[in-house]
């Protein structure tokens, strides 16, 4: 067995990564001052409306992106929906990307809000990846008028988690040694991938923070865990070899959502269908993704899996295209044999994505578990 904390010992980079702080929903109060200090939350109001982004005033009567905005008003009254302006959004993405490349072009874009850079050479000479990421929330602030938080690590795994720490406009360093050592103090549910479902098995086996699992060798976690054994034994000792991919190609964009009850009728999974296709169309705008193809999955109480696809023959034109095809999928399965546990939906077949090798990992949103 190669010993991955020698191998990546022996290469560390310098890596940081940028997060801006409640992006459009920071835009919004930023171009409306009336909003400021205010909460308020990017999206539809109405009866089949998703949350796509709330203000940290918001966030502390508990609203969260990807919430119903039925259930967001419930928890604050007093909270305000304004629509998204993606142009607005991508402008302010623009600029902040610009800034990025004066340090380096080794940026690895995540979104529209947040990105990984890697500084281990920086272009202006500057040495320090702290002091890299100063400069850059000083310039973020000073030309959009927006915060960002940063993480500064010697991987991916530990920054993403160091941007997280201080928010918002904060910034947090864990330099090489301390890695291990932070990871241990953390709750399991923070590691990237893990989520609602998987922090729960992880609980009954004992599992809670990253000091836990660390004392897990890898035959145990892959007994449990499978395929994602190696990355929860590696996050656990806070080693990540992946390194910075300024021309990823993305397969896919989508999401999907677990059901706290078991649905079968036709009105409720079509209704459940709706708020996915808002939920995820909002990350392919966020994302700038154009594809061909609609994937519709869903999962059954006995946990088998049945999914249908349809590819048309330009880029999907917009939301309602993507919905028509998305909600005739749906109508080619009706009625179910059973109920299902899980309903989610995928555009693929991207832009760009059958020009070149390199992989990417697919945006897949985890809803409302």
């Amino acid at each position: 067995m190669v010993d991955v904390e020698d191998e990546e010992a022996a290469g560390l980079r310098k890596i940081i990564h940028v997060d801006m702080d409640a992006f459009f929903a920071s835009v919004e109060q930023r171009d409306n001052p009336d909003l400021r200090g205010k909460p308020i939350a990017v999206g539809g109001a109405g009866g089949r409306g998703v949350v796509a982004a709330a203000s940290y005033e918001a966030r502390r009567f508990g609203v969260r992106s990807a919430m119903p905005s039925v259930t967001a008003k419930r928890l604050c009254p007093d909270l305000i929906f304004v629509r998204h302006r993606f142009d607005a959004y991508k402008e302010a993405s623009r600029q902040i990307r610009t800034i990025f490349h004066k340090h380096t072009p080794h940026v690895e874009p995540l979104s529209l809000d947040e990105a990984y850079l890697d500084v281990t050479d920086d272009l202006l000479g500057i040495g320090s990846a702290t002091r890299i990421a100063e400069l850059i929330r000083q310039d973020i602030r000073e030309t959009t008028g927006l915060t960002a938080s940063a993480g500064v690590s010697y991987n991916k795994f530990l920054a993403k988690l160091a941007s997280d720490q201080n928010k918002p406009d904060g910034i947090c360093v864990i330099r090489p040694g301390q890695g291990a050592r932070f990871v241990a103090s953390l709750p399991v549910r923070r590691f990237h991938g893990v989520g609602p479902k998987g922090a729960e098995k992880m609980a009954r086996l004992g599992i809670e923070t990253g000091a836990d699992l660390a004392t897990k060798d890898i035959a145990f976690l892959r007994e449990n865990f499978g395929s994602f054994a190696d990355y929860l034994y590696r996050a656990a000792r806070g080693i990540d070899l992946r390194p910075v991919r300024a021309h990823r190609i993305r397969k896919s964009v989508g999401g999907e959502r677990t059901f706290s009850e078991d649905i079968s009728s036709g009105p409720a999974l079509r209704e459940t269908l709706g708020n996915i296709i808002d939920i995820v169309w909002e990350s392919i705008e966020k994302t700038e993704a154009r594809g061909r193809t609609v994937t519709l999955k869903m999962k059954y109480t006995d946990f088998q899996q049945v999914t249908r696809a349809r590819s048309v023959p330009q880029w999907v034109s917009g939301k309602a295209e993507f919905s028509e095809i998305s909600h005739g999928l749906l109508e080619e399965l009706l009625p179910l044999p059973m109920p299902i546990r899980l309903m989610g939906l995928t555009l693929s077949n991207l832009e760009g994505a059958e020009k070149k090798d390199e992989p990417r990992d697919d945006a897949q949103l985890s809803l409302l578990l």
